[in-house]
């Protein structure tokens, strides 16, 4: 299949700006916007955007602001709704190009707690939202020590090692690539995970009543970094009136990089999507 690919940037809200590719296979039948997580980058999703392709779906995705080849100070956020609004640049570019075609944002981990932020923040812009493994949820074991006495907020550019890789899947090929990869960030700002750890889901707690998008909620079952209750608290909470939740046996953080998996994962995604269109 003949695939257009373009790489370039784009300025957000604050002039910061964002590297981002598009993969637009010849026949299109609608766009999907991948939102990374936390220390990854775009890159990470070739597999998945060639699997997109195939099916006539467009692809566009990002480097969060501080990852990646994006700008931004590395691993440091200022405030958490600045992803938002990066993401929102980036589907209005989307839409900008394709206003004919139904928009859809898929995010994973830290890009699941943007999507879903997002999609409280802005809504009526996407057809739906596709949340892989989505840090919505405070999660104790990693924010503990810095939210106590405000410590990310009077210490914001203390270091954090990224120590969780043997934990993002069980595909030791996926783990060693990660490992070695020179875009993923091996340590971030303690403010970047005050602000999406901390911060962000007090926020989504108190506006989760906005979410009205159609939404796919996957999570792996086995996942030792984000639980699954953070999936079953945005379906049980989220007012939309069409949503599913899967949950995948023995799968990890990352069910989009799972060996046995992955395919599944995403055929379940496909045909959600086509289901939509």
């Amino acid at each position: 299949m003949t695939v257009e690919t373009l790489e370039r940037k784009f300025k957000s809200f604050d002039g910061t700006e964002i590297f981002y590719r598009k993969d637009i296979p010849k026949t299109i039948r609608a766009i999907v916007v991948i939102v990374h997580g936390l220390c990854e980058h775009l890159g990470r999703y070739d597999y998945v955007t060639q699997k997109f392709n195939d099916k006539g779906l467009g692809v566009y995705r990002f480097d969060n602001r501080g990852h990646g080849k994006s700008g931004g100070e590395r691993g440091y956020v200022e405030n958490f709704q600045n992803f938002f609004d990066d993401a929102d640049k980036a589907v209005d570019l989307v839409l900008a190009e394709h206003e004919d075609l139904p928009v859809f944002m898929l995010g994973h981990s830290m890009g699941g707690f943007i999507a879903a932020g997002y999609g409280m923040k802005y809504p009526e812009k996407l057809r739906g939202q596709i949340l892989s493994g989505p840090a919505l949820l405070e999660i104790e074991a990693l924010v503990k020590d810095i939210k106590r006495d405000n410590y990310f907020e009077k210490y914001p550019r203390e270091k954090a090692p990224n120590a969780l890789s043997n934990l993002i899947c069980r595909d030791p090929e996926v783990v060693k690539a990660y490992d070695e990869d020179p875009l993923v960030l091996k340590e971030t700002n303690l403010k970047l995970l005050g602000e999406a750890f901390v911060k962000g889901p007090i926020w989504l707690s108190e506006n989760v009543n906005k979410y009205e998008y159609p939404c796919l909620i996957l999570h792996g079952e086995d996942d030792k970094i984000v639980p699954s209750e953070s999936s079953k608290w945005l379906y049980e909470n989220a007012p939309s009136k069409d949503k599913s939740i899967k949950i995948y046996k023995d799968c990890y953080h990352e069910i989009l990089n799972e060996k046995e998996e992955k395919d599944k994962v995403i055929d379940d995604i496909i045909t959600w999507i086509e289901d939509r269109i």
